[in-house]
């Protein structure tokens, strides 16, 4: 399913609107409620370069691009186990020795 916004919303941040397209994005343009047009990716032909998995999933609203600019995953803490110790846990978990 496609993302949608409306004709305001897009005029008011349609950089962002383009970046998300381009980056294989379809975006539903909506009217009073009801979609007049469809924003997104020029084909791949035109572009110059196949596109990745990752661009088709976009493209097809199973995944979605951050909202912000940066790394998801800074300032997460960074856990390491000794070798072995997660085979162990599922081991634990299922009952197996």
């Amino acid at each position: 399913m496609a993302a949608s916004a409306g004709i305001r919303d897009m005029k008011d941040n349609l950089s962002e609107y383009v970046r998300r397209a381009e980056a294989g994005e379809r975006i539903a343009v909506t009217a009073h409620g009801r979609v007049v047009a469809m924003l997104g990716p020029v084909e791949k032909e035109a572009r110059g370069r196949r596109r990745s998995r990752f661009d088709e999933l976009v493209a097809e609203g199973v995944i979605r691009l951050p909202a912000e600019d940066g790394d998801p995953f800074k300032g997460w803490p960074t856990i390491r186990l000794p070798k072995g110790t997660a085979a162990a846990l599922i081991d634990a978990d299922r009952d197996e020795d």
